[in-house]
């Protein structure tokens, strides 16, 4: 394989649009993609003809408008490119078909902004993200909009928060002497993932219908022995990433990083930064792809943030910068971070839009599944802290408490023999237990849930880093001397915001109450995170920022919401199902073997104590005895649940429906362990972790 004549081959790039588009049209279209001009509709047409002529050429016969719903999805409905002439076809792609199409709105999630009946929806082309051609169809980026203008998606307000930083970072950048055309927040979302083999998955009810496991002990041998992370991949393994990277490749998408996880069974793809908005088209078509080319090899990718009990999830680390077309990183330190007075403004306002609202910082990445994960000692807590490392941590110290800073500087390292080659240490270490750490010229956003659609996270951190940066440059724009008046918004900010900085251990017991008792939040489940969104200051920031109406801010809160509650509806009643139709059942019938057993020794001799047979006997039956009453009273709980009301329902199935589950969970856990495997209805941890490892 030639990587970089493949590489991206799938793709209307700049390269194709440069080769096929007239060059006038081509350096409008690039002038809309890299300085945010407005689109000229009057190309249209020509860009269409073109994007249609490449598409064919590499087979496709249909077109789709590509969009991200409030499913957390993605979304496409196909059209041929065929035309009547006079008694012939021919293959047409307008200038209106390439940047509006008309998809049935109605039943997409609408948080109750508009009614059902309204079915009225637009889809309109993003042409700062590029087409592509996939299983003969071209694909175009679009956002998703109502007949009333109400925004349906996740890529409209993605868009308005990278505009919203853009206007309000150059607006700090030129009182610095920095002018640029433009300045984009960039996105390395990281992918970790399960595999496990197709045909067990296929006899798992419970990862068929919720993508995790509601029953399942422990395998005898877990992550205890920390030999998987990192460890030798399989052949089986290997030629899944091999034949991933190729197909991720051919849609410019930069894979850069792959290896094994902690888990048993889990593994990570890192892909190489990009601006905002194609990084998560990218992540979207990422995750379809993997579980497309899983199956090619009979496996199944598992994308659920907690897919089985005791061992580590799956997370999407995010991570997140700010750059100027001409390359300038705004959270590049430099060799003298101390001296650099506007680094040091661009750190205060990142500090101090996460410590203003780490409420919404926290409910961004809320879902029933991350709820299993965070908090666990395997992802950051749920409580939103900022690490910055011994270099920076010893700078803001120094501002905050008014003493000598006393830099630190990257030192040189060596294991202490002389074949060992000298390396370079960097200044800081990296703290994997912080939600929200620096690392060198970026923060990596540790929160994300694997299934997630990072548009979502992103759209927060852009909007409260551009309110930040409104507020320091109205402050700044008023002053004589702006070095000075910078100096003094540094020093106030860090000292009000200093309780959101936390460079220690987040998984040790210590940190829970030390944050209480800084005032920190700590909403540990979704049903306690997206209500704060409800919240007025939190609505004001995205309506300032130009992100959302406040109608679109609720309603986004309501669907949270009511996938939460969704979901976990899902999974109660298929643990119902799966405990009345199997479990029960498989348990009832090893018992009866148990009690022949019993009564063919004692028809042998009558002395014969049984005691290992009585002993399960007893325990099973009054396991299910237990298993039975508990899974009356979740049908009963269930039933007292007003689904409709999202608050207290959210609040009843976080309280009161997944204790219920947890309790049921326990028993039955308990009885797999006793029971003979050839009674067992479900494949077991072993048979899911091991059978693609081994």
């Amino acid at each position: 394989m030639n990587i970089p004549e493949t590489f991206g081959e799938n793709v209307f790039n700049d390269q194709v649009q440069k080769e096929t588009l007239p060059s006038e049209v081509y350096k409008l279209l690039r002038a809309t993609i890299e300085s945010g001009k407005t689109l000229d509709v009057s190309i249209a047409g020509t860009v269409a003809s073109a994007m249609k002529k490449w598409a064919v050429s590499k087979g496709a016969t249909h077109y789709t408008h590509w969009f991200q719903p409030l499913t957390g999805l993605t979304a496409e409905k196909h059209d041929s490119f065929i035309e009547p002439e006079g008694d012939k076809a021919i293959m047409r792609l307008t200038g209106k078909s390439l940047i509006v199409g008309e998809p049935d709105a109605s039943s997409f999630p609408s948080g109750g902004s508009r009614a059902t009946y309204m079915a009225r929806g637009y889809t309109a082309w993003d042409p700062t993200s590029p087409a592509f051609v996939k299983e003969g169809t071209l694909y175009i980026p679009t956002v998703f909009v109502s007949y009333t203008g109400e925004t349906l998606d996740k890529k409209s307000p993605l868009l308005r928060s990278m505009t919203a930083i853009d206007k309000q970072a150059k607006r700090v950048l030129k009182l610095f002497g920095k002018e640029c055309k433009k300045v984009s927040t960039t996105v390395g979302p990281e992918q970790e993932y399960f595999l496990v083999d197709e045909e067990e998955y296929l006899k798992r009810k419970d990862l068929r219908l919720c993508g995790r496991t509601l029953f399942g002990a422990k395998a005898s041998r877990g992550q205890e022995l920390e030999d998987h992370y990192f460890g030798m991949l399989k052949p089986r393994v290997v030629s899944y990433m091999q034949d991933l990277d190729k197909e991720l490749w051919s849609y410019g998408i930069f894979s850069k990083t792959k290896h094994n996880e902690v888990a048993p069974a889990q593994h990570e793809m890192a892909p190489i930064f990009g601006t905002t908005n194609v990084a998560v088209d990218n992540n979207m078509l990422t995750m379809e792809i993997m579980k497309k080319v899983a199956l090619k090899h009979h496996l199944v990718c598992l994308l659920h943030e907690k897919p089985f009990e005791g061992v580590n999830g799956s997370g999407k680390h995010n991570n997140w910068s700010m750059s100027t077309d001409d390359g300038y990183n705004l959270l590049n330190p430099g060799e003298n971070p101390e001296n650099n007075t506007l680094f040091k403004l661009v750190l205060a306002a990142v500090i101090k839009s996460v410590d203003d609202y780490q409420g919404i910082l926290r409910a961004s990445v809320a879902s029933a599944g991350n709820d299993h994960r965070l908090g666990a000692d395997e992802a950051p807590p749920a409580i939103v802290s900022v690490y910055l490392g011994d270099q920076l941590g010893a700078l803001v110290d120094s501002i905050v408490n008014d003493k000598d800073y006393v830099p630190k500087t990257a030192q040189k390292g060596s294991i202490g023999v002389p074949e060992s080659p000298i390396f370079p240490k960097d200044a800081t270490d990296r703290n994997r237990t912080s939600p929200f750490a620096f690392t060198g010229n970026k923060f990596e956003f540790r929160m994300l849930g694997s299934q997630a659609n990072v548009a979502d996270a992103n759209i927060v951190l852009n909007t409260i880093v551009a309110d930040a940066f409104e507020g320091f440059a109205d402050e700044l724009e008023k002053a004589k001397d702006v070095e000075k008046a910078s100096n003094e918004i540094i020093k106030r900010e860090l000292k009000a915001h200093y309780r959101i900085i936390f460079n220690e251990d987040g998984y040790g017991p210590a940190w829970e109450p030390e944050a209480a008792r800084r005032g920190l939040l700590n909403n540990k489940t979704t049903a306690d995170a997206v209500p704060v969104c409800f919240e007025d200051k939190n609505i004001e920031v995205f309506v300032r920022q130009g992100v959302y109406t406040k109608e679109e801010a609720i309603a986004r809160a309501d669907i949270q919401l009511e996938n939460y509650i969704k979901i976990i509806n899902i999974e109660a009643k298929t643990m119902v199902e799966m405990v009345r139709r199997d479990i029960l059942p498989a348990v009832s019938d090893f018992v009866a073997e148990l009690c022949t057993n019993v009564a063919a020794k004692k028809a042998v001799c009558e002395e014969l104590p049984c005691i290992a047979e009585k002993e399960t006997i007893s325990a099973l039956a009054q396991l299910n005895d237990e298993v039975v009453g508990l899974t009356n009273k979740l049908e009963g709980a269930l039933a007292d649940v007003d689904l409709a009301d999202v608050v207290p329902a959210s609040q009843a199935m976080a309280h009161v429906i997944l204790p219920i589950m947890d309790d049921i969970r326990r028993r039955v856990d308990k009885m797999e362990t006793m029971v003979a495997a050839d009674y067992w209805p479900y494949p077991t941890y072993f048979d899911l972790l091991y059978s693609v490892n081994n």
